[in-house]
């Protein structure tokens, strides 16, 4: 796993993605006023109500209103009144206790005990509970209440792992770490969540100034602005900057959206300077993994959390959501945000909802005349199909029964589900129907296939599936500034397996790029790079403006010896050292960070400290493949593989159908001249995981070298029909036809 998703892979439950631009425009607030608002403290949000009452009438009752809440009867939705619900063997019951709701269900030894629901979490179209456990844990029960009406089916205790068997030893069991409140869903249901976790103790002190999203969560701290309303209301002048909060939210003021009389499209009166607001939703609304708790109103978000890119099994190849994104990582995507649309310019941001019904959020800036008609979408007017989201804004269902719109407001396009296998809107509604016949009937309607804003669908797909010309493609995409800087970002990640003098000169281009997300991926990229290519291309990354990226370079620096860098970046190493080994630490409530720690430990040389680290991973979580393999490889280059054998059987133990630790016990039975066991181990690698391409290379020249030459060139062949541009398998096919047979 790349460094970069390593980072989000440790907060993976929560929300995680990028957004498009991330500087920011230069501040309009003086010194004297930037003082007021960094001491600005959190005032709640019953101090707002009295000069914004709209604002709050309309906060009310929204889903950010009711995040979390008390348990009470005045909030809890489900039905405690002794029901029932069976799961993997175990039958759980909801009842009350006088006015404390309850829940028998099996606890972290697997039997029954009671537990008292504490708060509820979310509202519409499920409510979650949460549960008190030890240590200041808060802990979100498997067990959710489907709050739909009872003719869409709801009304009922449903299980979120429907088909998983999720029993009390699996890492999705809900007294796990992964279904953990203070970690995974506290920053994003409350407002200024301070998560105080203590490692020593393993025990958190959470906080928060209001339980739910209140007005502060978006606007920031409010007590100078609060200050300056007194002072005005006694009579004081109504000016001064400090009149502001600590974010201003402006950039829809005095905007118009009008129609372009040539194209038809829709056109912003200004362009959008800056993404300030995108940004701070996407700070929720996007899947992310938090690096600070020292988030700062205004500033980019990569200071603070690190957005995932549009990786394998978290997006189609084409952009489209596969796992939850949580909209940002799509919006991102889109024309609309390209062309300067914010999330409020459909969305009412104390509501929540959307600002016109039906297809009139659209028909705001589209014409009705030119889009909400026949003749654009070929359906029956009031039809299902004649919907502007049916079309560019298909859904998929998460969490049983929670259904999220694709945000990338793309157009449909049946032809990509035919050549890439992606998904398609047509599809969704005409279930029986094939993609071709979709692909022909939006053929037969506009005369050819349909060209959408996102073109970067075959990029991505080579990438995927290791075409012979991924690498090309993926070093175009990069250098096409016209493409969302996400799918650039991707791209350039992506790049990491085709290493050579033409993508290492556009991920130096792309280390110079004016968007930080763009950067980010570049830097992942560079991990396989040679220690020279790695210093010289990432060391101007140590001083970075975006911390994310100070930390990111750090760690791609940290096996350097101390002569490599100059005086100066060697400093800039260590503030930036300083700062990941703080990112780790902030998440050392998880195995990943733990185990980052431990790599970053032993790159630095400390390998005592990197063992105690990946021993305390286990410790938190024994079924962390990562600790297993990293401490059982720390121990080989201490000369003690015989420990280190016994540490990669106890993982299998755990996870015996995970290939990388068969891998690392066959490379440790070479060592020791079991070629037997060796090739056992090494062919359970390889069937177990059959897109590592590693794993192939390492088994067909271990088989070559027990004199099975022929079974070589077959896992070899095996290989790259999945991947067809795998540079090593294929040189090492060159190899084996050139040498092999003569032997």
């Amino acid at each position: 796993m790349t460094r970069l998703r390593a980072i989000i892979a440790a907060v993976a439950l929560a929300a995680v993605a990028g957004v498009i631009v991330w500087w920011m425009a230069r501040p309009r607030r003086g010194s004297e006023a930037a003082n007021d608002v960094a001491a600005a403290t959190f005032v709640g949000s019953a101090a707002c109500s009295p000069c914004h009452a709209e604002e709050r009438r309309l906060w009310q009752g929204s889903h950010h209103a009711r995040s979390m809440q008390p348990a009470t009867a005045a909030t809890v939705l489900g039905d405690f009144g002794g029901t029932h619900l069976e799961y993997a063997g175990v039958v759980s019951t909801f009842f009350r206790d006088r006015d404390r709701f309850m829940v028998r269900t099996d606890g972290p030894d697997g039997t029954l005990h009671d537990y008292e629901v504490r708060y509820t979490f979310g509202v519409f179209p499920l409510q979650q509970v949460l549960i008190a456990l030890p240590g200041g844990r808060l802990q979100a029960l498997g067990i959710a209440w489907d709050s739909r009406p009872k003719e869409r089916g709801g009304q009922r205790w449903f299980h979120l792992y429907p088909g998983e068997h999720v029993t009390h030893d699996d890492g999705l069991h809900w007294t796990r770490w992964s279904q953990n409140w203070n970690l995974q869903c506290a920053e994003c249901h409350s407002t200024d969540l301070r998560k105080n976790y203590d490692a020593a103790t393993r025990s958190y002190r959470t906080t928060w100034s209001e339980i739910d999203v209140g007005c502060e969560a978006c606007h920031g701290p409010g007590s100078a602005h609060l200050a300056w309303a007194r002072r005005a209301a006694g009579g004081a002048a109504r000016g001064g900057a400090s009149r502001r909060l600590a974010i201003a939210l402006d950039e829809r003021r005095d905007v118009r959206w009008s129609v372009d009389p040539r194209s038809g499209r829709p056109v912003r009166s200004a362009p959008r300077r800056t993404d300030t607001e995108i940004q701070l939703c996407a700070r929720c609304h996007s899947r992310r993994g938090v690096i600070s708790e020292d988030y700062r109103f205004g500033r980019p978000l990569l200071d603070t959390h690190v957005p995932a890119l549009l990786a394998a099994g978290l997006y189609h190849d084409d952009g489209q959501i596969e796992a939850e994104d949580y909209e940002v990582g799509s919006f991102a995507q889109s024309r609309m945000a390209h062309a300067g649309v914010t999330c409020s310019d459909c969305h009412d941001p104390h509501g929540g909802g959307v600002r016109s019904p039906g297809n009139g959020v659209c028909l705001r800036c589209h014409e009705a005349r030119r889009y909400d008609t026949p003749g654009h979408h070929f359906h029956a007017a009031g039809s299902k199909g004649a919907s502007c989201i049916a079309c560019h804004m298909p859904p998929r269902t998460y969490m049983v029964v929670d259904e999220r719109r694709d945000h990338s407001l793309r157009i449909p396009q049946p032809d990509l589900s035919v050549t890439l296998g992606t998904p398609n809107a047509c599809s969704g509604c005409h279930a029986g129907r094939s993609a071709a016949w979709a692909a022909a009937r939006v053929r037969s309607w506009i005369g050819a296939d349909p060209a959408g804003y996102q073109g970067f669908a075959a990029a991505l797909h080579a990438a995927r599936t290791g075409a012979v010309d991924a690498e090309a493609r993926l070093v175009a995409l990069l250098r096409d500034t016209d493409q969302p800087a996400i799918a650039r970002a991707t791209a350039a990640a992506d790049l990491a397996r085709w290493l050579s003098p033409a993508s290492i000169g556009a991920l130096t281009d792309a280390l110079r790029d004016a968007d930080p997300l763009v950067r980010m991926g570049a830097l992942e990229a560079l991990e396989p790079a040679t220690p020279a290519d790695r210093r010289s291309l990432v060391a101007p990354l140590l001083a970075d403006s975006v911390r994310a990226l100070r930390i990111l370079a750090a760690d791609a620096l940290a096996g350097l010896p101390a002569g490599a860098l100059s005086p100066a970046e060697r400093a800039a190493f260590e503030r930036a050292a300083a700062e990941y080994v703080a990112v780790q630490t902030l998440n050392a409530d998880q195995p990943g960070p733990l185990v980052n720690l431990g790599n970053f430990d032993a790159a630095r040389g400390d390998t005592a400290r990197a063992e105690q680290l990946y021993r305390s991973a286990i410790e938190l979580d024994p079924d962390w493949v990562p600790a297993y393999a990293n401490l059982a490889d720390l121990l080989r280059q201490a000369g003690h593989d015989p420990e280190g054998e016994q540490v990669l059987r106890a993982g299998l133990a755990r996870q015996p159908r995970v290939g990388s630790l068969h891998y690392s016990l066959g490379l440790l039975q070479v060592r020791e001249r079991r070629m037997t066991e060796a090739l056992r181990s090494l062919r359970r690698a390889a069937q177990l995981s059959p897109d590592d391409m590693r794993f192939a290379y390492v088994y067909a020249v271990a088989l070559h070298d027990a004199g099975r030459t022929r079974e070589a060139l077959a896992v070899i062949d095996a290989a790259l029909e999945r991947l067809p541009g795998d540079r090593p398998l294929q040189q090492l096919r060159a190899q084996a036809m050139a040498t092999w047979r003569q032997r």
